[in-house]
């Protein structure tokens, strides 16, 4: 008897060990292409897990991060993967608006040594709301270089939020449009709390018409792979436009 309750007592303890390792991980890397990764972390919205999407490219000058995790856990997590897996260290980090699905890392990145930046504006917005701010901030459209890469900070006008700004590779075309921009299957616009519904539209036509034919455009909360993402986006602004100024 006592031979079978141990042999059960083990069987029980392998299947709570199979199925453990089936729990969502709550760091995911994906490879973009070339030196191009975005990472995802989650959140809890409305009592349901939310993905949000960040980015990171590879220099040989360190390595340049786009947004910091949503996921307070992950702060750290992201940086040990980033070193085991390219042995490089983050050198950068730029914050698209001041929501803390974009910001909330930037204190403990600062700590680490890592430059940190966002906007004037959304430095004055992350004040005002009690978020996590940054060391250096731009006062205008910016051009970095950094290792063999360049890419453009662009503050399109007000969307998602009045401050979202969005990165470009020009010799890439990657388009980094963070919260700005939906899922090609995106039923609706997401959080408008913050949003400026009368000029999103016109917002997303400034980021179309100076970023023409990007190859890639990365979002936010939905899948990055499809390139239909911003031309729905449009549309989506556009008919919440007409819904509520007509």
């Amino acid at each position: 008897m006592t031979r079978r309750i141990v042999l059960t007592l083990l069987y029980i303890f392998s299947l709570t060990n199979v199925f453990g390792q089936t729990e969502e991980a709550k760091l995911k890397i994906s490879h973009l292409t070339r030196e191009f990764y975005i990472y995802t972390t989650y959140s809890t919205y409305e009592g349901n897990p939310v993905p949000a999407n960040g980015m990171y490219v590879v220099t040989n000058q360190g390595v340049v991060l786009f947004d910091t995790p949503w996921d307070t856990t992950q702060f750290q997590a992201l940086l040990d993967s980033i070193k085991i897996r390219h042995n490089k260290s983050v050198e950068l980090c730029i914050a698209t608006h001041w929501h803390s699905d974009r910001t909330e890392g930037l204190e403990y990145y600062k700590q680490k040594g890592i430059k940190t930046y966002t906007t004037v504006l959304t430095d004055e917005l992350s004040k005002k709301n009690n978020k996590k701010r940054a060391e250096f901030l731009m006062t205008k459209d910016t051009v970095f270089t950094v290792g063999q890469f360049s890419f453009e900070i662009y503050y399109p006008g007000q969307g998602h939020t009045s401050d979202n700004i969005v990165a470009w590779f020009n010799n890439e075309k990657i388009l980094y449009g963070g919260c700005l921009i939906k899922g090609a299957d995106a039923e609706n616009l997401g959080y408008l709390g913050d949003a400026n519904v009368k000029e999103y539209e016109t917002t997303l036509k400034n980021v179309q018409n100076k970023y023409l034919n990007p190859t890639y455009i990365i979002i936010s909360h939905s899948d990055w792979n499809n390139i239909n993402s911003l031309k729905h986006s449009i549309k989506l602004a556009k008919k919440l436009k007409k819904k509520n100024y007509h």
